[in-house]
């Protein structure tokens, strides 16, 4: 009889959840739903792939008095790289985000960490990173999840960075039971993403940890001494050094020795963006403009019918001042549990407008680039100016690389930001502005140079120059001059250059002859103030390089705009009225 009361109070507590849910949904950043369950108790345990590799699994899941909640419930969980979770994963503060995922089991899902192949507690090596190995991994689990008596069957995934990337090759492999995915910061093509422009600029390498380190982390529940966390460990030695394979892939359609693969392709969820048109689930696509990988977001966007996207101004993963969590939470409901929120009905875009560092404002549209957006060129003009006319004359400006350029307070890692070097480089400046800018998209640089060697790196800066003289980066993109070459990309870009990379395209420079580099900088929604003034600043080296070219110092590059081939700045401008 006791046991027929507690389902009873259960069962009512579960409607009475689903009701508060549907009646509090208030919309994007307010969604407000009542929990259902108190409590929640983890688990972990070691599931074997179809090749024997044991991955290991924590499952979280809703409780009652201890135990875990009778009943069924749907599924949300992590490719991961451990199963150890944040110490306030189960909490939900003010600005909650991926990492407190956990903390949704008090409104009746199960939420799963899956550490993959040769990472954290699961055995083996890791071939890659984001490889068709671990997309196979990806459909074993999602539908060994579906299949088990406390799940309904119905199965969703999330992750940020590395296991945005992770949470996007799972939907790749297509897994039968996967009804939704949540992911944030990931490379839709990860030779656009790590080697932007055909220039290794960026932290992203992939764990590669000592024997050590991998030891340090909590065992699986079956494996109090270690002993099995050893032999996983001592496997993952094994491991593919993604450095190493990443800097002997100069060209989108280089071969990795090390892998056996056309890598690029093989671990870019672009190479199947056929097949992911055809199967149109529902994909929540999260970013930052202070992020790398933003332009990743936007392009995914427009590859996957029936996504959407929000873009605040956020670092790597980051969601400060945002409940990020609810926001996730509104879509898992929509999409995993049916519940009419009001995210159907709201248009797929969300989008945070930077005013300058001093906040911003949130906004929405139907589409990207924003609808009444409008192009607007400026030019380099005499005297080191950026104008609204073409010149008249030839113009030129010289520079020198200096690799050994610093930027103290741009961030490690993930975190690291573009910032402007005083001296460095050469730099183009507008007159003061006597009305607002709204800069919303990606701006395109179109840059006649020459160089006194047969290969530079270009790097562009548009920066927001305040009275004060203060400089603030808006945004920035890179070009290695040798890959300039522009053809038609095989998915949807939103109208900006894009520059295949083979081996075949590569050009070196002819010494004293002129080439156009014309490349996109990375999207952002930023408002240049009237009073101030923009400021173009193009240098050789950056000191995110993780692969340099060798003699690149004392590199004398050149910026030639004349009346036939002008160099210009293309600014994407959204109406003040929006």
């Amino acid at each position: 009889m006791a046991r027929l009361h507690n389902w009873i109070l259960l069962v009512l507590a579960v409607f009475i959840g689903l009701l508060g849910r549907a009646a509090s949904a208030e919309g994007f950043g307010s969604y407000r739903p009542e929990r259902t369950f108190t409590e929640s108790v983890s688990s972990s345990l070691y599931l074997p792939m179809r090749d024997g590799v044991r991955l290991a699994v924590r499952i979280s899941r809703p409780a009652l008095g201890g135990q875990p909640a009778p009943g069924r419930f749907p599924v949300i969980w992590q490719h991961a790289l451990t199963i150890t979770e944040a110490k306030d994963a189960a909490q939900e503060p003010p600005d909650a985000g991926l990492n407190n995922v956990p903390a949704l089991t008090a409104y009746g899902y199960v939420v799963v960490q899956v550490a993959r192949r040769g990472n954290g507690q699961s055995f083996g090596s890791r071939r890659g990173y984001n490889d068709r190995t671990e997309d196979d991994d990806a459909y074993e689990v999602t539908e060994w999840l579906a299949a088990q008596p406390w799940s309904t069957g119905v199965v969703g995934v999330y992750g940020c960075s590395n296991t945005g990337d992770a949470a996007m090759h799972a939907l790749s492999s297509r897994p039968p039971h996967l009804r939704a995915v949540f992911a944030g910061c990931f490379s839709w093509s990860k030779f656009d993403a790590m080697r932007r422009g055909g220039i290794f600029a960026q932290w992203g390498t992939g764990p590669q940890r000592t024997l050590a380190e991998d030891m340090s982390v909590e065992p699986v529940d079956s494996d109090p001494d270690k002993i099995l966390l050893r032999e996983a460990a001592q496997e993952h030695q094994k491991s593919t050094n993604l450095l190493q394979m990443w800097k002997q892939l100069p060209f989108r359609d280089s071969w990795s020795p090390l892998v056996a693969s056309r890598f690029w392709a093989e671990s870019s969820v672009s190479s199947y963006a056929p097949q992911l048109r055809q199967l149109a689930l529902p994909v929540y696509i999260m970013g930052g403009w202070r992020d790398e990988l933003r332009d990743q977001g936007l392009i995914a966007l427009l590859n996957l019918p029936g996504s959407r996207i929000l873009i605040g101004p956020w670092r790597h993963c980051q969601n400060p001042g945002f409940e990020l969590l609810q926001e996730l939470h509104r879509f898992f409901d929509t999409y995993l549990k049916g519940l009419v929120v009001g995210l159907a009905a709201e248009p797929p875009i969300h989008y945070f407008t930077m005013d300058g560092n001093n906040g911003g404002l949130w906004k929405s549209a139907p589409t990207w680039p924003v609808p009444g957006m409008r192009l607007e060129r400026w030019f380099v003009g005499q005297d080191s100016a950026l104008v609204r006319r073409e010149p008249g004359r030839k113009i030129e400006g010289m520079f020198i690389v200096h690799s050994a350029v610093d930027c103290p307070d741009g961030g490690v890692g993930p975190f690291m930001q573009p910032c402007h070097r005083a001296g460095e480089g050469l730099s183009v400046r507008s007159a003061s502005l006597s009305a607002e800018l709204i800069i919303t998209g990606n701006p395109v640089v179109n840059l006649p140079v020459r160089a006194d060697r047969a290969d530079a790196n270009l790097f562009a800066y548009l920066e927001d120059v305040a009275p004060d003289h203060q400089i603030t980066v808006i945004t920035e993109g890179r070009l290695k001059a040798s890959l300039r070459a522009e053809t038609t990309p095989p998915f949807t870009v939103p109208g900006t250059p894009w520059h295949r990379a083979n081996a075949q395209d590569a050009s070196p420079l002819q010494p004293g002859a002129t080439a156009t580099l014309h490349f996109e900088l990375l999207p952002t929604s930023y408002i240049v103030r009237a009073g101030h003034h923009l400021q173009l600043t193009l240098m050789g080296a950056d000191y995110r390089e993780r692969a340099r070219d060798p003699g690149v110092d004392g590199t004398r590059i050149t910026l030639s705009s004349t009346p036939m081939v002008p160099a210009w700045l293309d600014l994407p401008l959204e109406l003040p009225s929006r």
